[in-house]
């Protein structure tokens, strides 16, 4: 008697569990793309469950309609994050030029580092601020020299293992400890360096720079985006375009 009770309750639970695998698998899509299949899924299984009468899954589409906004927030949060930092970018005053030499210090550096297999971790800071982002570091305010970059990440220096930011046309801290990425997409091949760099481009627009201890090999990471093995060519115009920006937010009063 009680078989059509006990199919109703099945059928519940699988709708139910359909619906969490798929919004499971679509956290790895595209945020705008999520974004629309996850309405579009919520919208027909709405449709369903009311033609079908299952109440339980019906209270549950209910509750989430009304909480959407919340449950939103959450699963982008980093996406939204994101956007509104980009939303909240200040106009840029004309380019500075590189007069200081910086640009070439740290490719003298990153050079330098890559052929005698140091690793290193370079965050050039552009538009927006990553202080609330970043853990520990030591304070400096010394020019950009390819000797103090160097020294830093000598092996037994005791900073050796964090981030030298860039800002202002300056080195201003170092032994800093980034967040890292849990895009489960990444090479198993990356180390923790690369896994910081790309966790602080995925909430920033900082340009990090790594250099592999394991492979000498020179990486670009920006807007979530790992360049690997960038030729030197390359690596200097977006350094370059990077630094003027840094070194302009000197005269937006940042």
């Amino acid at each position: 008697m009680n078989c059509p009770t006990d199919l109703t309750g099945l059928s519940d639970s699988i709708i139910l569990a359909a619906l969490i695998y798929l919004s499971a698998l679509l956290i790895r899509r595209d945020v705008a793309l999520r974004l629309l299949v996850v309405m579009a899924v919520l919208v027909a299984t709405s449709l369903v469950a009311r033609l079908s009468g299952l109440q339980p899954v019906i209270r549950v589409m209910d509750l989430l309609t009304f909480s959407m906004p919340v449950v939103l927030a959450i699963i982008f949060q980093n996406d939204l994050r994101r956007t509104l930092l980009a939303l909240g970018k200040r106009r840029q005053s004309p380019a500075a030029t590189d007069d200081d030499g910086s640009v070439d210090e740290v490719l003298h550096a990153l050079m330098g580092m890559a052929e005698r297999r140091i690793g290193a971790l370079i965050v050039v800071v552009k538009h927006q601020p990553i202080e609330h982002l970043i853990q520990v570091g030591t304070d400096i305010d010394a020019k950009v020299t390819s000797e103090l970059l160097n020294s830093i990440f000598l092996p037994y220096s005791p900073i050796h293992d964090g981030a030298v930011l860039l800002q202002h046309g300056k080195i201003t801290r170092a032994g800093c400890l980034l967040p890292l990425s849990h895009n489960p997409d990444i090479a198993k091949s990356f180390g923790t360096r690369h896994r910081a760099a790309l966790g602080l481009s995925e909430l920033s627009d900082a340009l990090v720079l790594v250099v592999s201890e394991e492979t000498g090999k020179i990486s670009a990471v920006q807007d979530g985006t790992i360049h690997y093995d960038i030729d030197q060519t390359e690596l200097k115009k977006i350094l370059k375009k990077a630094m003027e920006i840094s070194a302009n937010r000197t005269y937006q009063g940042a």
